[in-house]
């Protein structure tokens, strides 16, 4: 296997976890009894560019399909997240009706809606065609189909004002043929703006649960930068996000346009992960052990629990969660007895390799957990929010990335 930027040989293995399916593969109560396939998850870092990447066991297109179960929409945060960027960027820019927006892997508008609204033309592209159809519903154009070179070469003479795109560069098996894909849709004075998690981030707070087959590349700002500038690109702005647990937002602009200033967030950015290690090879060393150690923390409490008798479930049927729940080799409900989700998508149906069912809310009521593991824990503070009730009961809240922490519903503070 070579890097998928500078196809250097990849000899670092950055962390194993084995084997798992793909964690946004869903199984129906007949696909119980079927044979479930498992793809390596192994990472490597790259000892030349420092991207951090596994191979494509499991094609992109066969995992962004017609049965792809994320809806952005879903999560208010995000949404939240998506309009005051629409904000920022019509403040900043001046993004009015004579503009032109295209967001990639625009999912089921849950960001062009807030474009369209201050009625500034928009273009979604989003290769799921159920997530296409509600933005269509919405009133937004979007077109079914991967976006890469040749899609942007025959998509219209029109070029865009300002590319969007929101964790959609690490889902990319072709890194190469995305960015050149960018730089043909962008106009001679457009942006580019591009959210990911930070590699950084991921590193020093463990989070190995945001590992899987759908994410081809971990993604540092150094190594980033590199890949734009290999196609006539440069890198103008950067802002550091809280989304995902600690996020990247890059602004980039065709190199010879002269129209934006380099801020000094770019240069600020890029010593920083200098001095944290980003750069050399040994930053991407000792990173197993600290995985093994939560997988540890979370089979000890879930045992400890069932020991004493207590019930515990999980709440977001994400595929961090689905990382990490595989990789520890929870099976079947008698840890865990289910999840609940708020998408009408997931629920009725089974995670993926461990098989938990996933139900609707008001089974909480219903069953009266002891604990709630918060899978998505990057979005702990709005489902402790929406879940305050369970304080009725005297339920607790779980994470365990970083660490193993229980937080007291009332309170929403440690225990």
């Amino acid at each position: 296997m070579n890097c998928r930027f500078c196809n250097e040989p990849l000899q670092n293995k950055f962390v194993d976890l084995i084997n798992c399916p793909p964690s946004n593969s869903f199984l129906t109560a007949e696909q119980l009894n079927e044979p479930e396939t498992y793809y390596p998850l192994t990472i490597y870092a790259c000892n030349k560019c420092y991207l951090v990447q596994v191979d494509e066991y499991k094609k992109a297109t066969d995992i962004f399909n017609a049965e792809y179960v994320y809806f952005a929409s879903y999560s208010t945060s995000w949404v939240e997240h998506a309009k005051l960027y629409v904000e920022d960027m019509i403040k900043r820019f001046g993004y009015n009706g004579d503009s032109y927006v295209i967001e990639i892997a625009s999912n089921d508008g849950y960001l062009l809606q807030h474009f369209k609204d201050r009625g500034v033309p928009v273009l979604g592209i989003e290769p799921t065609q159920n997530t296409a159809n509600v933005a269509i519903l919405k009133g937004i154009p979007t077109i079914t189909e991967y976006f890469g070179a040749e899609f942007a070469d025959k998509l219209s003479s029109r070029k865009g004002d300002l590319l969007i795109g929101n964790n959609v560069l690490a889902h990319v098996p072709d890194i190469h043929d995305f960015v050149e894909g960018l730089k043909l849709a962008l106009n001679e004075k457009g942006v580019v703006t591009m959210e990911f998690p930070h590699l950084l981030r991921l590193v020093e707070d463990c989070q190995f649960d945001t590992i899987y087959h759908e994410h081809y590349s971990y993604l540092s700002f150094t190594t980033v930068q590199k890949v734009f500038e290999a196609h006539g690109m440069e890198m103008f702005d950067v802002q550091e996000m809280h989304t995902h647990g600690g996020s990247l937002r890059i602004f980039a602009k065709h190199k010879n346009d002269s129209t934006k200033k380099i801020t000094s967030n770019v240069a600020a950015m890029l010593e920083k992960e200098k001095a944290v290690g980003i750069t050399t090879i040994d930053y991407y060393k000792n990173f197993q052990p600290r995985v093994d150690q939560i997988k540890y923390s979370l089979l000890t409490f879930l045992i400890d629990q069932r020991r004493a008798g207590k019930k515990v479930i999980g709440y977001g049927a994400a595929a961090k969660g689905n990382t990490m729940l595989n990789y520890a080799g929870v099976k079947g409900n008698d840890l865990v007895q289910f999840v609940i989700d708020a998408a009408p998508s997931k629920q009725g149906k089974y995670l993926p390799g461990s098989h938990i069912p996933v139900y609707t809310e008001e089974k909480i009521r219903e069953y009266k957990p002891d604990f709630i593991i918060i899978l998505p824990w990057n979005l702990k503070e709005e489902i402790m929010e929406q879940l305050s009730y369970v304080s009725e009961w005297d339920c607790k809240f779980v994470v365990f990335i970083p660490s193993l922490q229980i937080y007291d519903p009332l309170v929403k503070a440690l225990v």
